[in-house]
């Protein structure tokens, strides 16, 4: 297994101690966690493999096919594919279901291929299954074959769950609250992930193009050891940086325009989410730089204001007021700032969240609202805060000048007692500082 995916037994096992014990707080029972498949691309090619998060947060277990089971009790049965000395040939060494027991701390493994003879005998009598119905159609239909096969013997004293409950009521609320350990690692994905946007810039002049600068910050991932883009990398030049989730093509970079750049490196299984934004040329033009300072001045006070016992949603509507004062200042809007928020008219530039959670996938896990209200920022979050303003190349009603720029400034924050700390603020984003990286 690679160093950066290295199992910490004692973690996993903390974890899973930590679960169990919320599990019996709320009726006990089960946690049935999937394992992810192998997918092909084509042919007989597959995309490169992915662990569930869930999964991995529980087991550490980084090998396709199978689940994990975890009773509240603490005992963890874990499916998974046996020994295969000619497969192991073609695709890699297996732990197998001895290494399961052995190496990762199951208390009895069996064969992948068991799954479903065995599962209704795990089933029966559980009182409560913990498992995410509607994640995978083919989990499902296995969950609903077994639990099937007990309610038809119900006279022969088997017994269904008769409880279904949504793992991420434990599981994701922990995954929300990163350790000592996690915060590590992110800290560890920021630095990579600061080398690449730096790598992005050197590289970004003109004549250059979009898969050319991607390639350069998905070499800076691996170099340093990271498992390469926690997402798909957008390298945006032109009118293209107004596109939100726009991928990185073949456009050329052309003098005088920006490129943003949103791309995150992933660690240990934890991924950084940073986008930076850059002129082509070396230098922002007059109005390119009125247009980005907003955007900083923006995110400046929503990184300041991410501090515990805040509510997301405050962070989102202060960086929303001062981006609209400052579409307004840039003739991109009319009138009175009180009124615009009101009519949202705002949302023709400004059009997605501030923030979202970040960790082991990059719209991390956790509840926005709780009891119906904007969930309050707690010491050992992470989130983002990533204002952007996006203004059309066709858009008639916009300053000319401003026509076909994109401006979006993210960095990922931890939530202290102390206040927020930034932990992507190694990659430089004041204009002068990104200006002076652009020096090639």
């Amino acid at each position: 297994m690679k160093e950066t995916m290295r199992y910490d037994p004692e973690q996993h096992a903390g974890r899973r101690r930590e679960i169990a014990e919320r599990m019996r707080r709320d009726g006990g029972g089960l946690m049935l966690l999937p394992a992810a498949e192998e997918q092909v691309r084509n042919g007989d090619v597959d995309h490169p493999f992915r662990q569930d998060s869930d999964f991995a947060y529980v087991t550490g277990f980084d090998e396709p096919t199978g689940c994990a089971l975890l009773f509240a009790d603490g005992r963890l049965l874990m499916f998974v594919r046996p020994r295969d000395p000619e497969r192991e040939i073609w695709t890699g060494r297996r732990a197998g279901v001895e290494g399961a027991v052995r190496q990762y701390g199951a208390t009895e493994a069996f064969p992948a291929s068991e799954i479903e003879a065995r599962l209704p005998g795990i089933l029966d009598g559980a009182g409560t299954l913990w498992y995410r119905l509607g994640h995978s159609p083919a989990w499902d239909a296995r969950v609903t074959r077994a639990l099937c096969d007990l309610r038809a013997r119900a006279r022969s004293g088997a017994l269904a769950p008769q409880r279904m409950v949504d793992p991420g009521a434990v599981l994701h609320e922990l995954r929300l609250v990163k350790s000592p350990a996690e915060i590590a690692t992110l800290r560890k994905a920021a630095e990579i992930t600061g080398e690449a946007h730096l790598a992005a810039m050197r590289d970004g002049g003109p004549g250059r193009r979009e898969h050319e600068v991607q390639a350069e910050i998905e070499y800076a991932f691996r170099r340093r050891g990271g498992t390469g883009p926690g997402y798909g990398t957008i390298v945006a030049a032109g009118a293209n940086s107004t596109i939100l989730h726009y991928r990185a093509g073949d456009a050329v970079l052309k003098e005088g325009d920006v490129c943003l750049v949103d791309a995150g490196g992933e660690y240990g299984f934890l991924t950084a989410d940073v986008t930076r934004t850059f002129p082509v040329s070396g230098s922002f033009t007059k109005a390119q730089r009125a247009l980005y300072e907003a955007v900083l001045a923006a995110q400046l006070e929503g990184i300041a204001a991410a501090r515990p016992g805040i509510p997301l949603d405050a962070v989102h509507e202060l960086v929303t007021r001062r981006l609209t004062e400052g579409m307004l200042r840039l003739g991109l809007l009319q009138g009175d700032v009180e009124e615009r928020l009101a009519d949202k008219s705002y949302r023709k530039y400004f059009m997605h969240r501030t923030s979202h959670w970040l960790g082991m996938d990059v719209h991390d896990v956790g509840a926005y609202y709780v009891g119906g209200r904007s969930r309050a920022l707690e010491p050992g979050m992470v989130l983002t805060v990533e204002p952007g303003l996006y203004v059309a190349e066709d858009d008639a009603s916009a300053p000319e000048a401003l026509r076909g720029v994109g401006v979006r400034i993210e960095d990922d924050i931890l939530v202290t007692a102390d206040g927020p700390v930034n932990l992507t603020e190694g990659t430089p984003k004041e204009p002068a500082e990104v200006e002076a990286c652009c020096v090639r």
